[in-house]
């Protein structure tokens, strides 16, 4: 027993996955699974292995240990073949996380084998200090928590101390950049042949009221050219090119890339998301036929190919039937099936009441009941930008709503708001 004690007391000291609380519930698991296959997995991506291990460590919580060994040892195969050596720090986390999996599986003698693996690395290549991690190590984390977390400042302090250690690793700069959104031209002299980093610059310059068409053109021809992967640069092109070129462009552009690649579903996705924006935000006279017609059949195919990402799809679709011509009693239908899931999460039954509050405010023109939807987004103790948006509203409406005293009172009860206005009205006390 007590050798046990010993053994997970070691477990709980390394540096992995299953150290770093990540505690996410199922469906994010799976969003997030999805999200790593879109990346791709062509050769010579820098964090391959860092994907590999992330899959690994989903697969385990979902309850697939023979997926999650089999991703593990991808990982290392994976960071062998990237930095072209046998061992290395890069393997920390990795053997971390085999340690942690076959302690699970009932194997002690290989949970110990890989402890063992972990302290030759670290007495080879050992940190500059005791209260330190190695720069692979750190890197490796904070690319994991930026899938995870929202501390900021946390990613960049980890990104930061991994590129003191080691400053001419580009990738590491990069995705420091990416994270903090500063710093983006150096990071972009730095790593010119990442796409991503470059539309993302672009936009950033666009919204200093530059002009990019003419860049923003040459770019996407180069994100063409380039591998299918949700890192290559395609979605940061095309939000360029619906805001600073025109909307058009980047509906034809993404129906060009899947011309090209008629069965990748990320492009898929991409060309849905375009005539989205078209048929939501674009509506001058409102959607032409043929244009919703292609927006259903995409988002119908979309749906299917991520199942578990699909609410805000299914959302997606709803609103477009509520633009187009006939289309009314079919989005008031799938709002209904959407209202009476009793399988979604807290978070996301946020994302539901928001949007159908919206929808019944500028569809159904039914404002009352937007305002209780808006209300029941509201009231879901989780902070995020649709509960920001529906408080938002409320403090917009309340005065001119029927339902004023009670928008009124349920305002004030809110924890955030009752302590604003009771500061509020301490300071004007003490005036």
């Amino acid at each position: 027993m007590s050798f046990n004690i010993c053994l997970v007391a070691k477990l709980e000291a390394l540096q992995c996955h299953f150290t770093w609380n990540l505690e996410p519930n199922k469906t994010k698991l799976l969003r997030l699974n999805d999200k790593l296959v879109d990346i791709g997995t062509e050769e010579g991506n820098s964090w391959l292995g860092h994907i590999y291990n992330l899959q690994g460590f989903i697969q385990y919580k979902l309850g697939s240990t023979e997926d999650a060994q089999n991703f593990f040892n991808r990982a290392a195969e994976a960071f062998r073949q990237m930095r072209k050596a046998d061992d290395g720090p890069w393997l920390v986390v990795n053997y971390g996380n085999l340690a942690w999996l076959h302690y699970h599986l009932g194997d002690q003698a290989e949970s110990e084998a890989y402890l063992s693996k972990v302290d030759a690395l670290m007495k080879k290549y050992p940190s500059p200090s005791q209260d330190e991690l190695n720069a692979e190590t750190y890197a490796e984390k904070a690319w994991t928590l930026m899938k995870f977390s929202t501390d900021k400042e946390l990613v960049a302090d980890y990104f930061q101390k991994a590129i003191e250690m080691q400053p001419d690793m580009v990738e590491w700069n990069t995705s420091y950049v990416i994270g903090l959104v500063s710093k983006m031209r150096v990071a972009k002299e730095q790593d010119p042949e990442n796409l991503y980093l470059a539309a993302y610059y672009l936009e950033q310059c666009a919204k200093k009221r530059e002009d990019v068409k003419d860049e923003a053109r040459e770019l996407a021809g180069k994100v063409l050219r380039n591998p299918v992967s949700s890192y290559n640069g395609m979605k940061a092109i095309l939000r360029v090119y619906r805001n600073f070129v025109s909307i058009d462009e980047a509906i034809d552009l993404a129906e060009e890339a899947l011309e090209h690649h008629p069965d990748e579903r990320y492009l898929k996705r991409c060309a849905a998301l375009c005539l989205k924006w078209k048929i939501i935000f674009f509506r001058d006279s409102g959607p032409k036929k043929c244009t919703t017609d292609r927006a259903v059949s995409l988002h119908e195919e979309v749906i299917s190919l991520y199942p578990h990402s699909s609410l805000v799809k299914k959302i997606d679709l709803a609103n477009i039937y509520a633009k187009s011509h006939d289309g009314m009693a079919q989005a008031e239908q799938m709002y209904q099936d959407l209202l009476r899931r009793r399988d979604l999460e807290p978070a996301d039954k946020q994302v539901l009441y928001n949007h159908y509050a919206k929808y019944l405010n500028f569809d159904r023109e039914d404002r009352n009941k937007s305002a209780q939807y808006h209300m029941k987004a509201a009231a879901i103790p989780i902070q995020s930008f649709y509960r920001a948006n529906s408080i938002k509203v409320l403090e917009k409406i309340k005065n001119r709503s029927r339902n004023r005293r009670q928008i009124e009172t349920f305002l004030e009860n809110l924890p955030e708001l009752h302590r604003k206005v009771a500061a509020e009205r301490h300071k004007g006390v003490c005036r």
